[in-house]
């Protein structure tokens, strides 16, 4: 089983989420694939840089294909406190939001997987601790790697997945839209969402 992960928002905008995608590099190559025809893009595939047809449009090539999601969803603790360093507040989040996610995914992956995490929004140090993390968590169960995302499909299809997740919980004259752009595919059980408790993030 592949995971792909990546996040959107974070600390200062009130809301983080974190997607983690299951599907071979193959089908999220051909998803991609697919998109870029039909869309004519030609750079890397952001959530943030596509317009709500754009993005329907992907949604439904994701429900044609294998590829299931788990959201998390940290809403309420993204606020430093008095004298809390934003940087580790939005570092603790995103710890807690994989764990959560892969904690969901691992009785699921029969014993065998492989999590490919975005390397692009913290230092290489960061990242490479976060590596460390993750590898010692799923332990046995597999492997974990960090990639730019532009090399990957997976990942880039976990950002359009992560950002519209965002842009559901985030308050706008948007979020209905979103809502209901994403409600088909949380009724499936295709993509699920899990809300992380504030005292979870800490």
């Amino acid at each position: 089983m592949n995971i792909y992960c990546d996040e959107s928002g974070g600390v200062g905008r009130g809301v983080m989420t974190l997607a983690a995608v299951s599907i071979t590099a193959d089908a999220a190559t051909d998803l991609l694939a697919a998109f870029r025809k039909a869309t004519g893009l030609r750079s890397e595939l952001k959530g943030s840089r596509i317009d709500l047809e754009e993005r329907a449009f992907f949604l439904d090539l994701f429900a044609k294909s294998e590829a299931k999601a788990i959201i998390g969803l940290a809403i309420s603790a993204v606020h430093p406190r008095t004298g809390e360093d934003r940087g580790d507040l939005d570092q603790a989040v995103y710890r807690a939001l994989i764990e959560d996610v892969l904690g969901a995914w691992l009785p699921e992956s029969g014993g065998c997987i492989e999590i490919v995490l975005d390397d692009g929004r913290y230092d290489a140090l960061t990242i490479a601790g976060m590596r460390a993390e993750v590898a010692e968590m799923i332990g046995h169960f597999g492997t974990a790697r960090m990639e730019v995302s532009h090399h990957e499909a997976g990942v880039q299809i976990a950002d359009v997945i992560a950002n519209s997740f965002f842009n559901r919980a985030l308050p706008s004259d948007r979020q209905e839209q979103f809502g209901a752009l994403l409600a088909p595919h949380l009724e499936s059980g295709r993509m699920r969402m899990r809300v992380l408790a504030e005292g979870n993030l800490r």
